[in-house]
């Protein structure tokens, strides 16, 4: 199961990171385009505005579990080591309840989307479909991700003497 995790966490960020790199050609092509030759595209802001989206969805699972999510932890570093875990599990039960939560509901909207045929009503007239679809899957990638967490931080072994995890 660690390797699942693992390669779901790799293909998002591998993802994510080549959808970041498209948004910025695009705005740079964007820019060039419209300031040196005055010849605006019908498009880099729509499917750049569509890459930032799902790049930023598609990273979360991943960044959740390389801890790099910011957080405020001032009072939490002054904790014994055995209540650090305890409050981390906590926030990773908050974190995956609210995570499942917005998975239901953005599964909904993306199913009304799809099955209404809604669109961006934009020049491009893209299915918003596609864009809303990222919301349920990042936030199941998280949901499942948060899991994974509870249960690697319920079994890490704490050593006493400094209190702190190994």
């Amino acid at each position: 199961m660690t390797r699942l995790f693992d390669w779901l966490n790799r293909v998002g960020t591998a993802l994510a990171s080549c959808l970041f790199v498209a948004a910025g050609a695009m705005l740079t092509y964007e820019v060039i385009a419209r300031y040196f030759f005055t010849k605006p595209t019908s498009w880099a802001a729509e499917l750049s505005q569509m890459c930032l989206i799902w790049g930023a969805l598609l990273a979360m699972a991943s960044l959740l579990s390389k801890r790099q999510h910011i957080q405020v932890d001032a009072v939490v570093q002054l904790l014994p080591g055995h209540v650090v875990r305890w409050v981390d599990m906590l926030v990773l039960m908050v974190v995956g309840i609210f995570s499942g939560v917005v998975t239901w509901y953005g599964f909904e909207i993306f199913y009304d989307s799809f099955i209404r045929g809604r669109t961006t009503g934009s020049m491009l007239n893209i299915p918003i479909w596609i864009v809303e679809l990222a919301v349920p899957v990042g936030f199941f990638m998280l949901t499942l991700q948060c899991v994974y967490e509870i249960k690697r931080t319920l079994f890490r072994v704490v050593s006493p003497a400094e209190g702190v995890s190994s």
